[in-house]
């Protein structure tokens, strides 16, 4: 993988970027370091790690938002109006965890989460990039801390 975000750089980095942040087994915090260790500028690097990986987490949104409500009573047997009550507090305050879907493993899930009990869609964005620009600056300072520790 190295070998191809060397030879694509910044446009590999946000491809690798977006894929993660989908359900696809991939490692962005390996490609955003492999990133830096090329040399690539780390402002750079969180722009397009940020995008790439927004992108891809709405996207798993948008899928998310594809399913049908009805599946959850029928196959998990839950009633209505605990569905509601749900959405109405995801609505409220549930959008803002779509900052934490940096989390590994269980991040993946939150914007799909999200987009199947409809959240607010303005918040959940908000929330999501928020969450992934964070994520991707600490990433970029800790490199840059301890890069002299390296060398």
């Amino acid at each position: 993988m190295l070998d191809f975000l060397i030879e694509y750089g910044y446009y590999g980095l946000f491809l690798v970027a977006f894929m993660a942040a989908t359900v696809l087994p991939f490692s962005s915090e390996f490609a955003f370091g492999g990133c830096l260790a090329a040399g690539l500028d780390p402002v750079w690097c969180v722009v397009w790690a940020t995008a790439g990986n927004f992108l891809g987490g709405m996207t798993s949104y948008y899928l998310g938002y594809l399913g049908k409500i009805e599946w959850v009573e029928k196959y998990f047997k839950v009633k209505r109006e605990k569905i509601e009550k749900t959405q109405h507090w995801l609505n409220n305050k549930g959008a803002y965890m779509a900052f934490f879907s940096f989390i590994p493993f269980i991040g993946d899930m939150i914007p799909l989460t999200l987009g199947f009990m409809r959240a607010s869609i303005t918040k959940t964005s908000i929330s999501l990039f928020l969450g992934k620009i964070v994520r991707f600056t600490v990433m970029a300072y800790l490199w840059k801390a301890a890069l002299p520790a390296v060398m």
